[in-house]
């Protein structure tokens, strides 16, 4: 009686489904604080961005104002680092898509395992139960035995 389908004893499928239980829940607490912690590092960058850009604007605006000379000077460096911006407008899109989205959707396989687990042990509970109502049975009827048989 401390078979079960899986042909483990049950106190092997009990440690087996505990360590599922415990990857799962590790899984799922450091992954969705890595996808947090991506996620904000790409909305500050790219808030870094906005405020580059910001800068970038104003310089323009200063050089519109200025001689010649520094008129270049200034809209020389305000392409140059608008042609930055440019790179860090790349960073907040490949972290979106490489790092956060796949991170993301770890999100959702964790649910789904998390489901099937709770399937799985709801599944185990309710046959455990059905064998030991059985040997119940049995032990009322012991001369029903080869009648009253599992599965």
């Amino acid at each position: 009686d401390d078979f079960c389908d899986l042909g483990f004893p049950l106190s092997d499928q009990d440690n087996q489904t505990r360590q599922i239980q415990d990857a799962v829940s590790n899984v799922e607490k450091h992954f969705g604080e890595l996808c947090q912690i991506f996620a904000g590092y790409v909305r500050k960058t790219a808030r870094l961005r906005d405020k580059a850009d910001l800068l970038v604007n104003e310089i323009y605006a200063y050089a519109a104002t200025e001689t010649p000379n520094l008129k270049v000077g200034l809209k020389n460096f305000a392409d140059e680092f608008s042609r930055l911006q440019d790179y860090r407008q790349a960073e907040v899109d490949r972290l979106e898509a490489k790092v956060v989205e796949p991170l993301k959707s770890y999100g959702t396989i964790v649910k789904l395992k998390r489901d099937d687990l709770k399937a799985t042990l709801t599944a185990k509970n309710r046959e455990a139960k059905q064998l030991s109502q059985l040997e119940k049975t049995r032990q009322r009827n012991p001369s029903d035995r080869h009648i009253i048989s599992p599965g």
